[in-house]
């Protein structure tokens, strides 16, 4: 396949491609929407403290993760796909309603609930999401179409974050919000309506309704199977380290840089359109095949470019120090314009290194425990994003500036990839055999 956007016209992945792009969309609309209502208009909702409510509420977002992913995955492999995609978008249906009805009713515990059912919503879809590929896509159609899936993932949550904080903005905008999100929704049904039927795996499963033990029988799977478990701590490890760094762009923008709302949009915009770049480039890269070789190139992008970020933004930040009252318009236009090239390319060796790690998941997983393994993987992913929030806080407690952070995930991020390299020596003889072709077709 020399054009990956070939498969956007192709019943068996456009409506897939548009459903699950659009709920992504409106989890970042609906999320950001009622965070800017917490952060700014807090007496509307509540007596309690905004600051605090802004911190807890992605939480119950993230809570479902951990308490329903074990049994997601078996209802991936025990039920046909389709079906559960359609189910879980009239299910977002009707939490769009109740989240309407919370804001026009400026109530917090059905805003609450909301949150918390979306996260729900988005741990059902998210074994489907990943084990639907390999059922309708060839071997060597994995890396396009798992880089369009990251690419219209990463975009549809820009976008929602953009449309969801200027929805929130508004003075009146309790109906339009909420007509809004529930439009979104309906979109998304409508487009599901359209996908094909997805045989089960194992239809004959009976469902371990107990998180615990099943999360367990999960890793022992993919234990027994180190390729699986390496792999799975490789993808956790990406999803820390953005989300170490993404928390803190809009500080950055406003403290760091003394910018505006203007800036945190563009550090976020361009970051995601390099992550969508990246995931496309993959297919130009590997020419169809599984090509593990990206991984370790994408994990030294991320470093040097994280680096070279921080060591910008720090720069910026010290000559703001030494000449008080400067606006970012009188620093060094050299420096800003580098510090934005640092992300974008930074989001570039993101997409290169995440690609080809979930086509190992499909490719190398027996087919009757895929969803199961990738739902585990999703808890593993929000395990490692929590940590990450915890490892921030660490590190600001010893008194480090939000560039010393950046700095410090980019070295460890090169500690992480020596480990992946030691536990799958895979992943270093692939890069080496790669740089090598490369070298040899010039």
């Amino acid at each position: 396949m020399h054009n990956p956007f070939s498969l956007l016209t192709q019943p068996r992945f456009r409506p897939f491609f548009w459903t699950q792009g659009l709920g992504a969309f409106n989890d970042n609309v609906f999320k950001t929407a009622l965070i800017t209502q917490v952060a700014f208009n807090t007496a509307s909702l509540t007596t309690l403290d905004g600051g605090t409510l802004v911190t807890l509420l992605p939480g119950l977002f993230i809570l479902p993760f951990f308490l329903f992913s074990a049994s997601a995955g078996q209802l991936a492999d025990k039920y046909e796909k389709s079906q559960i995609i359609r189910l879980v978008k009239l299910l977002e249906v009707g939490i769009m309603l109740l989240a309407g009805a919370g804001f026009l009713l400026h109530n917090l515990v059905m805003l609450a609930l909301a949150l918390f059912l979306m996260g729900l919503h988005s741990t059902v879809f998210g074994p489907v999401k990943y084990s639907y590929l390999p059922q309708h896509l060839q071997p060597h159609e994995l890396t396009a179409g798992n880089g369009l899936v990251e690419m219209g993932s990463f975009v549809s949550i820009l976008l929602g974050q953009v449309l969801g904080a200027w929805l929130g903005s508004l003075p009146q905008h309790e109906f339009v919000t909420s007509l809004s999100i529930l439009l979104i929704a309906v979109s998304g049904f409508h487009i599901s309506r359209s996908i094909p039927l997805s045989p089960a795996p194992v239809p004959e499963m009976k469902i371990n309704w107990n998180p615990i033990s099943e999360t367990v029988n999960n890793v022992r799977i993919f234990w027994a199977q180190q390729t699986l478990w390496v792999g799975i701590v490789a993808i956790s490890w990406f999803w820390f380290f953005g989300a170490t760094l993404l928390a803190q762009f809009p500080n950055l923008a406003k403290d760091g840089l003394h910018g505006s709302e203007r800036d945190f949009i563009a550090l976020l915009s361009i970051f995601s359109v390099g992550v969508g770049i990246g995931s496309v480039w993959c297919e130009k890269l590997s020419k169809g095949k599984q090509e593990l070789g990206l991984v370790m190139l994408g994990a030294v992008g991320m470093s040097v470019f994280a680096w070279d970020f921080a060591a910008t933004a720090g720069n910026i930040q010290q000559q703001f120090l030494a000449h008080p009252g400067w606006t970012l318009q009188a620093i060094s236009q050299l420096d800003y314009w580098r510090m934005l090239l640092d992300v974008a390319l930074l989001g570039v060796s993101g997409g290169l290194y995440i690609v080809p790690l979930y086509v190992l998941l499909q490719s190398r997983v027996e087919p009757r425990y895929q969803s199961r393994v990738i739902a585990a993987n999703n808890i593993m992913n929000a395990l490692f994003m929590v940590v990450s929030a915890g490892f921030s806080l660490m590190l600001f407690g010893y008194g480090l500036t939000i560039p010393q952070l950046f700095a410090a995930t980019a070295g460890l991020n090169l500690l992480v990839a020596a480990y992946l390299c030691w536990r799958q020596p895979e992943y270093l003889s692939s890069s080496v055999a790669y740089v090598k072709r490369w070298f040899a077709a010039d």
